[in-house]
């Protein structure tokens, strides 16, 4: 017989995790479309009363935020121009609604190749807390996903935290998504990139972040290197340029028109990182 826990403390919640496999339920934005009206046989662990896991914070080193952070919580913030795509993805994470309940974590631990959050996360450099009674681990969020539905999570560890070192919120950021239509739609293609200029109009720093055109996200390196200490309008980006792609052919699109509708978008997103009158977002 499944059982349910709503734990009140955070050690509570390790010390079940650490006793029996649990179903970790936080926004349930994604859990409960996908069990239908199929009867519950696994034990959930309700995560909603754990105040400790939804709240921003800086140390001298790390921008971070709980893992009951939701998106809505995420538009609301002040942040650096850094984080816009982090903000412009929220927007397309399904309903209003949505948005309110569901939390970055979840999105996160899902591991859907077309999670909205994963890219600008990448741009970001961003890191997961994991922690269990053993312990507190810090892992890049690059290889927290290991491939579709496959995160490093261990069974008995909670995602508590998401941390951007600070030495990556330099410049601006932007997130184009490419679907059927414009709202409630999975992606057929996304990208997200945080880009610093530097003098003479040339690129300082680079980050772009490619999601629904592999089995996991990627960071673009190879388009990342050929574009840093050069003017932007030097470079025709192209499919040949980012070749850590894996596109799939299914409903929503072919490999091939996912391969070319990626470079489209980056360019689309390059641009609206760079100016400011384009980001979609109020100062």
């Amino acid at each position: 017989m499944a059982h349910y826990a709503r734990p009140r403390e955070l050690q509570e919640a390790l010390d079940l995790l650490s006793a029996d496999r649990w179903r970790v339920l936080a926004g349930g934005t994604d859990f409960y479309p996908a069990q239908g009206a199929r009867p519950i046989r696994e034990n959930i662990l309700d995560i909603n009363g754990l105040r400790e896991l939804r709240h921003f914070a800086e140390t001298d080193r790390h921008v971070v935020f709980g893992a009951r952070t939701t998106w809505t919580d995420i538009m609301r913030r002040h942040l650096p121009t850094s984080f816009d795509a982090l903000k412009l993805a929220a927007r397309e994470v399904g309903s209003i609604q949505i948005q309110n309940a569901g939390t970055v974590a979840g999105n996160l631990c899902n591991a859907s190749p077309a999670a909205d959050g994963v890219p600008p996360l990448l741009a970001l450099d961003a890191e997961v807390e994991l922690r269990s009674l053993d312990g507190v681990r810090h892992v890049p969020l690059a290889d927290f996903i290991q491939g579709n539905r496959k995160t490093s999570l261990a069974p008995d560890e909670l995602m508590t935290a998401i941390r951007i070192p600070k030495a990556s919120t330099g410049g601006r950021s932007s997130f184009v998504k490419l679907g059927a239509r414009r709202y409630l739609v999975i992606s057929i293609a996304m990208v997200a990139v945080r880009v610093e200029i530097g003098e003479g109009g040339l690129v300082e720093n680079i980050a772009i972040a490619v999601g629904s055109c592999s089995a996991v996200a990627q960071r673009m390196t190879t388009l990342e290197q050929a574009l840093r200490g050069r003017s932007l309008a030097a470079i025709d980006i192209t499919p040949n340029l980012m070749p850590e792609l894996d596109p799939i052919d299914d409903v929503r699109g072919s490999a091939e028109y996912r391969r070319l509708a990626a470079a489209e978008i980056v360019d689309r997103a390059i641009a609206m990182a760079t100016d400011p009158t384009a980001r979609g977002l109020a100062a």
